[in-house]
């Protein structure tokens, strides 16, 4: 048990949870409180002492099935297994039908008995019976072979294309139907439907953990936890993140924001000290006889810095941009002005777009419908952008302004007009640049990254919500 759980927590680890030796040792001493043959009071106590933050109880879902899918004995992955034949015998004999004293178990069923038996365990909610059905169809038509590098999503659609469950939902109404001898009202249609599909729903799961047990039986555990690992929402990447991923990071940007306003705002009451105050020093120093024991400071307090963001929005880089603006504005009030402009080949500001509506999504959504942000083609085009933006709005950087420029710096091999860059950078405060590519990608291709980051005061990669919060906590 001590290595098996020695592993769940190095997986845990290597999926992105922040599991500390502490939390670790405290997750040893609550499963010595719970029945290990209790797997559900086992599963949560892991989590009540591992998981800290509510997006990242999949990624321990997940984990936790892989690890311990074979504990007790009800898991037996023997084909013809004799706790499915010795349930349907008991099932048989109940009924008082000739199969069971026969001897036959569930292999010798045919498919149409088979699912039969399948739409009566629906009937009756029978969570044992569709367990045992769930191992029988994933043993007939999944037709998992050992060591074929296959993964569970092909054996899950072959089970269910055989099982045919959509056709199961009507039979089961019709069956809803029959028993009241007639139609159900539609208040009475509604609740059957759901209360089905949610059996329905269960069966699929039920089949979904038979496949996950047979693969973690034929590869091991830590092959199949490396197989369906997927990333924590903080570290998924911006620019390859699937549309149920943009969900998880829009629901993790809230939280997330509230997090990093208070942080800075802690940071700046607690900033660094500044020049020795002598009066105060002094004048403490009679409590220790004239010794200047305890040193007075005097706290500057600190300026909130003014923020020019220049986003590029094409096609390539939207998502990224469309998060950094997202959180810029949820915490602007860390900086005492916010000002915005999105280009593609053309630029336009889209400061008023935020400042008229609370609902930031609203203002996102207006900077991609409304902004004039093409000027000949639509293909980005940083020199052209970066020129005009100079000669419009170059006048309004000052010594507080930070300018923040967003992009992949991938040109389309137009001009760079680097200078722009540098003229930016010998009036503002500061300049960074943000890349949502892998480092390993700069100046490849058509990327001019190097051109524009001589000019700056540093290039950073920013491919995921993790690596945004770090850089906007230095930011402000």
């Amino acid at each position: 048990m001590l290595d098996l759980l020695a592993g769940f927590v190095s997986e845990l680890r290597n999926a992105g949870l922040p599991v500390s030796l502490t939390e670790n040792l405290d997750a040893m001493e609550a499963v010595q409180h719970i029945p290990i043959e209790d797997r559900e009071a086992f599963k949560y106590a892991l989590a009540a002492t591992m998981v800290k933050n509510n997006t990242h109880w999949r990624a321990f879902e997940t984990v936790f099935e892989v690890y311990f899918s074979l504990r007790g004995p009800e898991y037996k992955l023997v084909d013809g297994d004799t706790d499915l034949d010795e349930m349907w015998r008991e099932m048989q004999e109940a009924q008082g039908e000739g199969k069971g004293a026969g001897g036959g178990g569930m292999d010798s069923l045919t498919p149409e008995e088979l699912m039969n038996l399948l739409m009566k365990a629906l009937l009756n909610g029978d969570q044992g019976m569709m367990r045992a059905l769930a191992k029988q169809a994933v043993q007939r038509f999944a037709g998992m072979e050992p060591g074929r590098p296959v993964g569970g999503t092909y054996y899950l659609y072959r089970t269910l294309r055989n099982l045919d469950l959509e056709a199961m939902q009507d039979k089961l109404m019709d069956a809803s139907r029959e028993e009241v001898g007639g139609d159900l009202t539609a208040l009475e249609e509604r609740l059957e439907k759901d209360e089905y599909d949610s059996r329905i729903e269960q069966f699929k799961k039920e089949i979904e953990a038979e496949i996950r047990r047979r693969l973690v039986a034929d590869r091991g555990a830590e092959a199949m936890a490396k197989t369906l690992r997927k990333p924590l929402p903080e570290d998924v990447e911006f620019m390859h993140a699937s549309r149920d991923e943009m969900q998880a990071l829009k629901k993790s940007l809230y939280p997330l924001t509230r997090k990093l306003a208070a942080r800075l705002a802690r940071k700046r009451r607690h900033g660094r000290k500044g020049p020795l105050d002598f009066r105060s020093t002094v004048r403490h120093s009679l409590s220790y006889g004239g010794v200047p024991a305890e040193p007075k400071f005097k706290y500057p307090r600190p300026a909130k810095p003014e923020l020019m963001v220049v986003a590029d929005i094409s096609g390539s880089v939207a998502a990224f941009a469309r998060f950094t603006l997202m959180l810029v504005y949820a915490i602007q009030g860390q900086f005492s002005k916010v000002r915005s402009f999105v280009f593609i080949d053309g630029i336009d500001e889209v400061t008023e777009y935020f400042k008229s509506t609370e609902d930031i999504q609203e203002a996102i959504h207006r900077v991609n419908t409304e902004a004039d942000v093409v000027w000949v083609d639509g293909h980005s085009d940083y020199g052209h952008a970066f020129e005009v933006f100079w000669d419009k709005w170059g006048k309004d950087i000052g010594p507080k302004t930070t300018v923040l420029l967003l992009g992949d710096a991938r040109n389309n091999y137009h001009a760079t007009q680097a200078w722009v860059v540098k003229n930016i950078r010998q009036k503002a405060r500061h300049v960074y640049w943000l890349n949502p590519e892998p480092r390993s990608y700069w100046n490849t291709g058509d990327s001019i990254v190097g051109d524009y980051a001589t000019h700056t005061d540093g290039v950073y990669e920013c491919r995921n919500l993790r690596q945004l919060e770090a850089f906007v906590e230095k930011l402000a």
